[in-house]
């Protein structure tokens, strides 16, 4: 392609995206917690297309890709691990359960294969090479998050599809694909990720974003992140977020007190006065996992794709800001190498978590 298509592609790509932002369903049938939707006006959204400078974001980065047998292998009895993959999507070991968030294998973040963010730093592995994954987390419907090839390729996984939660108003997308096996959940709603093993339980809970995929279904499915707990282990997936008053974050953690793990995502920020109603800095990101109280977090959302105006490695140096004028160590918020695993230890005196047997395959709670 052209220089000169490419950037009449990425106008039209912008435009239909901008259409989407403004708001072109009748009315949003859903909000953040505050009842009001992170609306942008389609003068704010050309604004920022027509003005950026992307020459701090199209610098080419070269971040760092691991592949470690310990990545793709399966959970272990009482283990709680992460395995970031890139971007939101993160393997999770917990309960017994291999657990998967927003998976995103494919090269581009977009409703189209020949234009839109495209993967900057190769995956670490196929998703072909993961263990067989039980439970799959979606936050929302973005394309960034919801990538349809990836899930249709853990739908055909070798032993039976995962079970996917999603937010309510989602799950009627995986099932005009032919997925049944899905079940949406409210905020603030636990349920046992299977009914007849109740050792690991999931909770919605609330975020500060939106929804839309098309031109017209802005805000027409929820939202928001997901709280496992698994014999005394728990690990908070934010999903996507901006920071808002900080309210929300401050109840996930009065709710769920001594979170061991967080996912928090640190990029896509610049520039603020349009990204801050949807996406936090790493100065917020340090902010919302000392509100939660947990005690480790893992900055996701960053790294792979270009998806605002700070470079690629941006989140390294400004995260690191972040932690020391807010006094957090780095052991505590870590960033990844893509492919990367970090097992999370007991806190001292804990006793080892019980396991959950494995054998999700076939749930249709």
């Amino acid at each position: 392609m052209t220089h000169r298509a490419g950037a009449i592609a990425s106008l039209f790509l912008a435009l239909s995206l901008a259409l989407a932002v403004s708001g072109c369903a009748d009315s949003p049938r859903y909000t953040n917690s505050d009842g009001r939707p992170s609306e942008k006006p389609l003068a704010d959204l050309l604004r920022w297309q027509w003005t950026r400078d992307r020459s701090a974001a199209d610098r080419p980065v070269a971040l760092p890709v691991r592949q470690e047998p310990r990545a793709t292998a399966p959970a272990r009895p009482g283990e709680l691990s992460a395995t970031w993959v890139g971007h939101a999507t993160v393997l999770l070991r917990i309960g017994g359960l291999n657990v998967l968030t927003d998976p995103m294998f494919s090269p581009r973040a977009s409703p189209f294969s020949w234009v839109g963010p495209e993967r900057r730093t190769p995956l670490p592995f196929a998703l072909a090479a993961l263990p067989h994954i039980d439970v799959v987390l979606i936050s929302h419907n973005h394309y960034d998050h919801l990538d349809e090839a990836s899930v249709l390729g853990l739908q055909r996984q070798a032993g039976g599809a995962p079970l996917f939660i999603v937010p309510r108003g989602l799950d009627a997308w995986f099932r005009d694909r032919g997925i049944a096996n899905v079940r949406s959940q409210a905020w603030w709603e636990t349920r046992p990720v299977r009914e007849a093993a109740p050792g690991v339980q999931v909770t919605g809970v609330p975020a500060v974003h939106w929804s839309a995929r098309g031109l017209f279904d802005r805000n027409a499915s929820h939202w928001g992140g997901w709280v496992l707990q698994a014999g005394g282990q728990s690990v908070y997936f934010a999903g996507d977020t901006g920071y808002g008053d900080g309210r929300d974050f401050r109840q996930i953690g009065q709710r769920f007190p001594a979170l061991d793990l967080a996912l928090i995502p640190v990029g896509a920020y610049e520039p603020r006065w349009f990204m801050r109603a949807q996406h936090v800095d790493p100065a917020e990101a340090v902010q919302l996992f000392r509100d939660l109280g947990a005690r480790r977090a893992l900055g996701i959302h960053w790294g792979s794709f270009v998806m605002a105006d700070e470079p690629l490695d941006a989140p390294i140096a400004a995260l690191d800001a972040a932690r020391r004028s807010q006094g957090v160590a780095e052991s505590d918020f870590r960033l990844l190498a893509h492919g990367e695993t970090w097992e999370i230890a007991p806190p001292a005196g804990a006793a080892s978590a019980p396991a959950v047997q494995p054998g999700m395959s076939g749930s249709t709670n």
